[in-house]
């Protein structure tokens, strides 16, 4: 089916992207207890940079009904064409997530990004390596304009993984988010497709290709 700017591409949730050192691939729901401790171990780490969890809300953490649902809820946003979540495996084992979200198509063609990593796996690039796997996905096979990723400034970590890909910074916009229960001032890092068609190969080459992170 020939994508247009209002129709997506049919994607299967089976489907696999692959780095040179890791894969992306659709969580299932057989992926809840490694995903569980992940994230338990990771809790610290990753709450203070999290929207606040609805009151209410079933605890995916410990209840693998409620994460059965969202990797359904997943599923349906894959279907929709409006998202596409991967959990990230690094050497088979689940890494942390990558996750396009809140695509626009018409004449925006916009979509945002947002990822995490295993404390323990931190600082060895393979976010970065996740990332320029997951444009290459956003423009060449979704066919997208423009993809965004929004981080609070303090968020070093974060801000490393847009840096070294050397993403254009459009400044910060003020209280964008409710994180963990404050409005957080975010820095909105942005990429073209008229960028990847230039920097796409090189980036592939630095983060993909290569011995390099």
């Amino acid at each position: 089916m020939k994508v247009t700017r209002f129709r997506p591409p049919t994607i299967s949730k089976s489907e696999l992207l692959e780095g040179r050192r890791i894969t992306l691939r659709p969580l299932v729901a057989e992926d809840f207890a490694e995903w569980a401790e992940v994230r338990n171990a990771n809790q610290e780490w990753l709450t203070k940079w999290e929207p606040s969890k609805p009151r209410g809300a079933p605890d995916v953490l410990s209840d693998k009904v409620a994460f059965s649902s969202r990797c359904n809820a997943r599923n349906r946003e894959r279907h929709l064409g409006s998202g596409y979540g991967f959990g990230i495996f690094v050497n088979e084992q689940f890494s942390g997530e990558i996750n396009i979200s809140s695509i626009q198509r018409g004449p925006f063609q916009n979509c945002y990004v947002g990822y995490w990593i295993d404390h323990r796996k931190a600082g060895q690039g393979y976010t970065p390596e996740a990332l320029v796997v997951l444009l290459q996905f956003a423009f060449e096979t979704l066919k997208l304009h423009r993809v965004q990723v929004a981080i609070i400034p303090r968020n070093h970590s974060s801000r490393r993984v847009a840096e070294k890909l050397e993403l254009r910074n459009e400044g910060v916009a003020e209280k964008y988010l409710e994180i963990n229960g404050e409005w957080e001032d975010h820095i909105r890092f942005a990429i073209t497709s008229e960028e990847w068609k230039e920097r796409g190969d090189p980036l592939l080459s630095k983060f993909v290709s290569s011995s390099q992170s």
